[in-house]
């Protein structure tokens, strides 16, 4: 008999996903559990076992193809019963073997084109992000993207598509017949001996977010010094004992986890979030952390903050990130954060500005330590020290949160770094 593979639900906010790649192809022998192809959704890859052994009997979508959560997307011949599973497959030849019954209705295939517009359930339906994000940016409606003839693979859609289609209907009246034809070469900025390739997945994804936070949100940024000396001073001298007890290192982004999560605590604004006229004040503190990959940029949450001891952080923040660089991250785990922490100060990164996680209001970014020159009072007068020192800084959006409210969270934060207790912190 068939057994039909299903589009999974990785997450309880799954409603579609990627085929990235099929591991066995039609004819292939496989075994239960064994991997049969690769999925993305939402920035992460996974790999998909088959529900069944047998035999790949059919492969129902490409790689690049999306679709939504249920849909079959291949079917697995078992040893159940040959029989049952034989017999459609013979009717199809029956079918074709009388053209005089199915010659009359070929005449009524070419009113197959509206189908997309009013059948949810066809794959036109589904766009790539990057497609999605600009026709949102050029308020491109669902039924006029269905409208555009695609190009891509399978009728798809493509970037060039959209934008022949922009052209077109932005210029109508100065736009003939003859000159229609010309559109598609609309990209001029590409040379002849210019490469170009299509964004991966992943990258798309990026890209969406970053623009609809930019769109969204109302970016202001904030910038504080710090002095975190005995933080690195308590790294060096515990790391050994520290690698030796947990298995893993001992690094700076626990720290500023942990001293962000108590800054949200004496600030709850900034663990808020808007919707519409209304903001909505989260129960918990679920901090995202930016861990940069091979290809791009994932954020997988740390929930419950609120919960947690140092020590806890310090697990946490490894086995994210372990997981992440690993590709072992669950699609429910990058869901839900409220506030975001981005530590590019790992590559030596002395300052940036992050843009905002959305629907998060707040992201802070975490520069590099680096040893510096500081004026110190002393009861003998001003003398020279040195320190070690980075740079916070707060990306808020001012549509919820006002200069004044950033400024004393990052004095909170700073206050909150500079005289943590390290003695008792473990």
């Amino acid at each position: 008999m068939l057994v039909d593979v299903i589009m999974p639900k990785l997450g309880e906010s799954i409603t579609e996903g990627t085929i990235i790649q099929w591991r066995k192809n039609v004819g292939d022998t496989i075994e239960k559990d064994e991997i049969l192809l690769e999925i993305g959704t939402d920035k992460v890859d996974s790999e998909i076992p088959s529900p069944a052994v047998g035999i790949i009997k059919e492969i129902l979508a490409q790689p690049n193809d999306i679709l939504p959560v249920d849909e079959v997307i291949a079917r697995i011949e078992t040893d159940g019963n040959g029989s049952a599973e034989s017999a459609p497959v013979e009717e199809v030849p029956k079918v074709e073997e009388v053209p005089t019954v199915e010659t009359p209705p070929v005449p009524a295939d070419p009113p197959a084109p509206p189908p997309p517009v009013t059948v949810n359930g066809s794959k036109r339906t589904f766009y790539t992000p990057l497609v999605r994000a600009m026709a949102r940016r050029e308020s491109v409606s669902e039924s006029e993207l269905t409208l555009i003839s695609g190009s891509g693979r399978g009728g798809r859609v493509t970037k060039r598509d959209l934008l022949t289609y922009l052209q077109m209907r932005t210029e109508p009246a100065l736009v003939t017949g003859a000159q229609a034809a010309d559109v598609p070469t609309l990209p001029s900025a590409v040379v002849m001996d210019d490469r170009v390739e299509e964004m991966d997945r992943m990258r798309q994804m990026i890209a969406e977010h970053m623009r609809q936070s930019i769109d969204t949100a109302a970016h202001v940024y904030l910038v504080s010094e710090c002095d975190v000396t005995h933080v690195v001073d308590y790294v060096k001298s515990g790391q050994d004992a520290f690698l030796k007890r947990e298995g893993f290192k001992l690094t700076y982004t626990p720290f500023f986890v942990l001293a962000a999560v108590k800054a949200i605590q004496a600030h709850p604004i900034f663990n808020a979030s808007l919707d519409m006229t209304n903001i909505v004040f989260k129960k918990n503190i679920n901090v995202g952390m930016a861990v940069a990959m091979d290809k791009g940029l994932i954020v997988p949450v740390i929930p419950n903050c609120e919960e947690l001891n140092f020590l806890g952080f310090c697990r946490k923040v490894n086995d994210l990130a372990v997981r992440s660089r690993n590709n072992k991250i669950k699609p429910d785990e990058l869901q839900g954060s409220t506030f975001t922490v981005s530590n590019f100060g790992i590559f030596g990164n002395v300052l940036g500005m992050p843009i905002i996680n959305q629907p998060n209001s707040a992201i802070l970014g975490v520069g590099a330590v680096k040893k510096q020159p500081v004026v110190k009072e002393t009861d003998a007068g001003d003398a020279i020290v040195i320190r070690s020192i980075c740079y916070l800084s707060l990306g808020i959006d001012h549509r919820l949160l006002d200069g004044a409210d950033g400024g004393q969270f990052l004095q909170t934060l700073v206050k909150i770094l500079e005289t943590m207790d390290t003695s008792v912190i473990l």
